[in-house]
């Protein structure tokens, strides 16, 4: 099912950019966490729009109500239903789309899959699905911090050509806040927003790329062959509107290296194994080996733009369209809670597969 994310620890989420609402249900997680809103709704605050000048204006409190599977401040085992109401839809903004395909959008291959498409805000290929995704991955994260010890956290490293230095052992949640681009280079960060403000100005859009890391993670989480972590960590991140590219360690870097330089040195120290590198960015063979897991994913600049651009209609005649409504120049500041979201349902996930395979 392809709006179901997960094995043990799963995700359906529901909804479209302009309908009643969006959500999702989260199947599997454990009994007895304590939940309220108040765990969930601080990511959401970080997801949403209308939250900087650099953001889409789109007017939304994105605030969530927990349905079924709490009780008493206590999940019971069973489903929990999140949901959102749609509060600032604005469908006749898309009125020209509702025939006309946005040049690089998901217009044209939703209605060549389904024969017909929600065309006020894009539907399901809309950001505004990932509130599921970050509600479910708060949870997530509350057992990941609270049962296992592992910290998950994820910033801004380029816009465009901009590229930050980030020390990512030691980066901090409140320094990736300190600024609108959660960007934790602050002199970097200052040159990224004044790129997006000119950028937006011209009615344009830039991409980047989002370092995601998790810290603690002990060793022994994943599942060879085809459900290796890193394989599971780049589906996660791949399936996210906009993204276009991940690695995770050394990534591409590394094939410019030769094996006596990449190859991570074990150690062992008090009666702890650690390796003196971490090239392998925390997994090996698809485990991971208790070093700090990190990877990147690179963001294409947003496909809706204030220019007049060659397309087609869906008669399949050649027309123009100029962008309209309400987007982001750059998907990167929101996008961090959504990197953060993803890691966690990830780890979670292998988090539980490994206590019922391994005890």
């Amino acid at each position: 099912m392809a709006n179901t994310f997960g094995h043990l620890f799963r995700i359906t989420t529901w909804g479209e950019s302009h309908g009643g609402g969006v959500g999702v249900v989260v199947d599997g997680c454990p009994p007895r966490l304590e939940l309220s809103e108040a765990d969930i709704q601080p990511d959401l605050d970080r997801r949403r729009p209308g939250q900087s000048k650099i953001v889409t204006p789109r007017k939304e409190s994105d605030t969530v109500q927990i349905l079924s599977g709490v009780f008493a401040g206590r999940t019971l085992g069973t489903p929990i239903c999140l949901w959102v109401r749609n509060e600032d839809a604005r469908p006749e903004a898309y009125a020209e789309m509702q025939t006309k395909f946005r040049p690089s959008h998901a217009d044209y291959t939703y209605f060549a899959k389904y024969g017909l498409r929600a065309w006020p805000g894009g539907g399901r290929a809309s950001a505004r699905e990932t509130i599921g995704r970050v509600a479910a991955g708060a949870i997530a994260r509350k057992i990941l911090r609270e049962r296992h010890g592992v910290e998950v956290l994820a910033y801004v490293t380029q816009v465009q050509r901009i590229a930050a230095q980030v020390d990512r052992e030691s980066v901090t949640a409140r320094q990736v806040e300190a600024n609108l681009v959660r960007c934790p280079d602050a002199a970097a960060a200052e040159r990224m927003i004044r790129l997006i403000e000119r950028t937006r100005r011209a009615g344009d859009s830039v991409g980047g790329i989002v370092e995601g890391v998790a810290r603690g993670v002990p060793a022994g989480w994943g599942e060879p062959v085809f459900d290796k972590l890193e394989a599971d960590l780049a589906k996660a991140m791949l399936s996210l509107p906009a993204a276009k590219g991940f690695d995770i360690g050394s990534g591409f870097g590394g094939a410019r290296l030769t094996g006596r330089q990449h190859n991570d040195a074990f150690r062992a120290r008090g009666g702890k194994v650690f390796t003196t590198t971490n090239f392998s960015g925390g997994i090996q063979g698809g485990i991971s080996n208790g070093q700090t897991i990190y990877f990147r994913v690179a963001f294409k600049p947003v496909a809706t733009i204030m220019h007049e651009q060659d397309t087609v209609d869906e008669a399949l005649h050649n027309t123009t369209l100029t962008g309209r409504g309400r987007h982001d120049p750059c998907v990167l500041p929101r996008a961090v809670p959504m990197v953060e979201a993803m890691t966690a349902l990830v780890l979670v996930d292998h988090a539980l597969r490994q206590k019922a395979q391994c005890g």
